[in-house]
Formats: structure tokens, C-alpha cells, sequence
């Protein structure tokens, strides 16, 4: 590793890092967002951390640890999360000013989710080998975190590097979490092995060769459980409409009774279906509202339709999935409970709703209301199935909120607020995990797309693009077993990260003191 990137970095006369070190730590961050959809290069995820850990670990103190971690931060949240400016260019002439502030306060969070933990790790641990492995930890930590606290923001974890790859199987095992482990466990080992003192190249090779070895060891434990037989397709058809709504024009009344035209012309062309599905908030009008209009989509579906729709209870609106049976009367309601802070509702918002405060992407009142939490729904004839919306499909936590557990997932979502660059991808390869994660498969029913049938490990059988309407027709996949994951959660993977960095810091110390006290003799 060469002795430029990993030796105490630079600081300036104030003791704060020198700029170029800090450009040097934002442009490593954002050379490891490339491992992350829609790019895919996780090779060099791998080597940027690799070079970020080593030269934290070097820092010749807790506070520029925080800064360099910080510019990391910035740099991987900053390139991951740029999809975060397409909502408010939506309406750009009200909402574009925000798209900056958004982006750099979305990246300064996200940062300091690194920063600090990294702060600790250094700070806790005098030793720098050992502060590879306490630094990859609370990292691993840190991941996990973000998916509670604030309500969570689990988005570009580290781990969702391996989305499209066989190591991503691993997940059955250790969930998203246990992925991020897996990239910094791999990315740990050229520092925490280098040897300077045999030069820049002879000194990576104990480290490179046992990352090799480890990413092999994961990658063909990911092609044994692509290999691992699955339930045959059940016999039922399902029909995914795709209308291609543009949020621009979704809420036109003039474009909405075309888009409204569009989902009941796919739903009606010929081809068996058991059940039809349209994606979230597929119409502009009220489930409470919608009288007649109901058994009119239910005869064009001609079998039972789900549909995203909005509803009203009292002074409440939700945002919902409605389950109709062929003859348009509605059986079950699933209430969307995890929504987007400040997208979906205001905190507060009650008290905000007085001020003018109102959610960014709610369409019917203040802001939505929370449903009661996940739920089971049964079409008739089909296996009970869990739905999420959107936004609850980036939680895994949520797949085991259920006490039975479902024959197949169902998202409904509308990724036409996320552009068309990285947002819908990202959105469909955490999509992917939910489903390894489970064993289950997961049927996307998406707006504007991408609309997917995922099996039960993760693959893609078949897949409607961004900006297209269409439907597809898929028999349902088969499931696996009950995996790991869904029986025990994160749980494994946190307590060896725990473990991990107490062993790292209790080393260190140990080593600290044995150093000190031969220097006493």
C-alpha cells in the first residue's frame, strides 16, 4: 500500500488536515459509491476502503480522524444519495432552490454517521493495526444504526455494494449488515497485514492474497445457494401494469384521466390472471371517493386488483394499498407506517400544519398518517403476502414484523420522484435483498419503473424499464426455506462487530502497555 496514502496524513499549521488531504479522503469516498447501483464496480469499492481504513488508522489523532472520516463521508453519501435533488426538481420553479441545500445536508448527515463513530474507534484504540479492525467495526455499527435512529435511513449501506453479485446470497445469513461486514472485513485486511518494511508492493501481498481468499470463500458460497433448489413456480398468473405516470404530470387533471385510461387498458388486454396489480397511488382520487369507479377497474382487472391509493378517515389520510375483488367491493387496506419524514409527513405536523407546514409529497391533506404496522393480505386463491410501499421496502427489520410468515412479497412503489439516474436503481437492488433476505420472492409493481419479478434469491426474471408502460404477465415464484436472517435478524452479525472492536481496543491496549513498559526498563 503505497506509504503516501496510509502514513499520518498532513496538517495544516493549525493543526487541522491540509485541504488537498481532505479532497484526497472526499474523492476515495466517492470512488467507493461506485460499487453501488447503477455502476456496480465494487472492485473499487473494495480498494477505496482498503486505503480509507489504512489511512484513518494512521491519523495521529481522534479530531482529524473525525475530519478525514467526515470528507469520506461526504464523498460516499454526496455521489450515492444525488438522487435526493429529482423531488424538488419536479416542480423546480417553487422547489429547485432546495436541490443543493438538500444534496449537502443529506451528505453532512450522512457523514457524520462515519465521523463519529471513527472519532471513538481512533480515540479508544493507540494501536493503528488494531485500529484497522475497531474502525471497520464501528462502521459496521454505524450502518446499522442508521436504519433506527431518527425513524432510520438505511440507504447506501456499505453492503448494498454486492447487490448484483453472488456474495450478495450472504445475506440470508447476515442481512444487509452482514454485508457491510463482509466489505470492510475485506477491505481491513491489506492495512491491518501490510508490511512497510518490505516495500510499497511486497508489503500489500499477506493482506491482498487473504482478502483474495476471503472474497472467493464468500463468492462461492454465494454460487452454492444460487444453486440450492427452490419451490417450483406456484400455478397463479400476475399481472404488474406499469401506467408511466410522470410525477410532473401525475396530479394534472387532464393527464391523470389518461394515465387512469392507461392502467385499465393493460389490465383488460387478454392473458390469464389471478390477480392484477397496479403500483402506488396509481390513481388521483380517494378510495373514499371512488364510488362506482371501483367495480368499473375491477371488471377491466377481471380478477382481484390490488392498487396503491390514497384514503381519508376522519381529519387522517392515508397512504394505501386496497385490496378489490373482481366484482369492485373492498376486502382488505394496508396503511403505509413507515413514512418519509418531511416527504410523506412533518413531524409535528399538527402543530406545523397551522404555520403552512405541509408534507413535500403528500397530495391530500397536511401529510399522511401512519398505518399500524406490517400486515398480511390474502387474495383469494393466492398465498398471503406482505406488502410495502415504497419507502418500507429499504428496512429489512420490517420483513420479520409478522408472526406467520407470507408465500411471496409485494412492493408497490412510485420511483418517479427518484429521476432516472441512480435513485430507481438503487431502490430495486435493496428490492433484490429484501427478497434474499427472506427467501421469499418479491413481485415491483413500479409507477414509471423499474417494475420486476425478483425470485426468492434475488434474481431478476423479468423486468419493465424506466419510462415505459407496459405489464408483465409472470407465473409466482417459488420460495426458499426460512432463512437465517429472518430467524435470528442482525443479531449475529452486531455481537461480532461488538466483539470485534472490543478484542481490537482491549489488544491495543494491552500492546500500548507492554511497549511502555519495556521503554521503563
Amino acid at each position: 500500500m503505497p506509504r503516501s496514502l496510509v502514513s499520518p496524513p498532513h496538517l495544516s499549521r493549525q493543526g487541522r488536515p491540509a485541504l488537498g488531504q481532505l479532497l484526497l479522503d472526499l474523492g476515495l469516498g466517492a470512488a467507493a459509491a461506485l460499487g453501488l447501483a447503477p455502476f456496480g464496480i465494487w472492485g473499487i469499492t473494495l480498494i477505496a476502503f482498503a486505503l480509507l481504513l489504512g489511512r484513518l488508522a494512521r491519523s495521529p489523532r481522534a479530531i482529524i480522524a473525525f475530519w478525514h472520516a467526515l470528507a469520506a463521508g461526504i464523498g460516499w453519501f454526496g455521489l450515492s444519495m444525488s438522487w435526493i435533488v429529482e423531488p424538488f426538481l419536479v416542480e423546480p420553479e417553487i422547489y429547485g432552490w432546495m436541490a443543493p441545500f438538500a444534496l449537502f445536508l443529506m451528505a453532512l448527515g450522512g457523514a457524520l454517521f462515519w465521523a463519529l463513530p471513527v472519532w471513538l474507534a481512533v480515540r479508544l484504540t493507540p494501536d493503528w493495526r488494531a485500529r484497522v479492525l475497531s474502525i471497520a467495526a464501528v462502521l459496521v455499527l454505524s450502518d446499522w444504526l442508521r436504519g433506527w435512529i431518527f425513524t432510520g435511513l438505511p440507504w447506501a449501506l456499505i453492503g448494498h455494494v454486492w447487490a448484483e453479485t453472488p456474495v450478495a446470497q450472504t445475506a440470508a445469513w447476515g442481512g444487509a449488515i452482514g454485508l457491510s461486514l463482509v466489505t470492510l472485513g475485506i477491505a481491513a485486511l491489506p492495512p491491518l497485514f501490510w508490511s512497510p518494511a518490505r516495500g510499497p508492493v511486497p508489503g500489500l501481498l499477506p493482506g491482498v492474497t487473504a482478502a483474495i481468499l476471503l472474497l472467493g470463500g464468500l463468492w462461492a458460497a454465494g454460487l452454492a445457494r444460487l444453486a440450492q433448489p427452490v419451490a417450483p413456480d406456484a400455478d397463479l398468473s400476475l399481472r404488474i401494469v406499469q401506467p408511466n405516470a410522470e410525477q410532473r404530470l401525475k396530479w394534472d387533471p387532464q393527464w391523470s384521466s389518461v394515465f387512469f385510461r392507461r392502467l385499465l387498458d393493460l389490465s383488460a388486454e387478454p392473458g390469464p390472471r389471478d390477480l392484477v396489480i397496479w403500483p402506488e397511488t396509481a390513481v388521483n382520487f380517494l378510495l373514499d371517493d371512488a364510488g362506482e369507479v371501483l367495480p368499473a377497474m375491477a371488471k377491466s382487472a377481471q380478477a382481484p386488483l390490488v392498487l396503491g391509493i390514497q384514503r381519508r378517515e376522519g381529519a387522517r389520510f392515508y397512504n394505501s394499498l386496497a385490496l378489490l375483488s373482481p366484482e369492485g367491493a373492498v376486502q382488505q387496506v394496508y396503511d403505509k407506517f413507515h413514512l418519509v419524514p418531511f416527504g410523506e409527513y412533518m413531524p409535528w405536523g399538527d402543530a406545523l400544519a397551522r404555520l403552512g407546514f405541509t408534507a413535500f409529497a403528500a397530495q391530500a391533506g397536511n401529510g399522511y398518517s401512519p398505518g399500524e404496522g406490517p400486515a398480511l393480505l390474502q387474495a383469494p386463491g393466492l398465498p398471503g403476502f406482505q406488502p410495502l410501499i415504497c419507502y418500507e421496502a429499504i428496512f429489512p427489520q420490517h420483513l420479520r414484523g409478522l408472526d406467520q410468515r407470507p408465500g411471496w412479497i409485494l412492493q408497490a412503489t412510485n420511483d418517479g420522484w427518484f429521476g432516472r439516474f441512480s435513485g430507481p436503481y438503487q431502490h430495486l437492488a435493496q428490492a433484490r435483498l429484501r427478497a434474499i433476505e427472506a427467501g421469499l420472492p418479491l413481485i415491483r409493481a413500479a409507477n414509471t419503473g423499474v417494475s420486476a419479478v425478483i425470485d426468492a434469491r434475488g434474481q431478476i426474471r423479468d423486468t419493465l424499464p424506466l419510462g415505459v408502460a407496459g405489464k408483465i404477465d409472470t407465473p409466482l415464484p417459488g420460495a426458499l426455506p426460512e432463512t437465517l436472517w429472518l430467524r435470528y435478524g442482525p443479531a449475529p452479525v452486531l455481537a461480532l462487530s461488538l466483539i470485534i472492536l472490543l478484542a481490537s481496543v482491549a489488544t491495543a491496549h494491552l500492546r500500548h502497555r507492554d511497549t511502555d513498559t519495556g521503554r521503563g526498563r
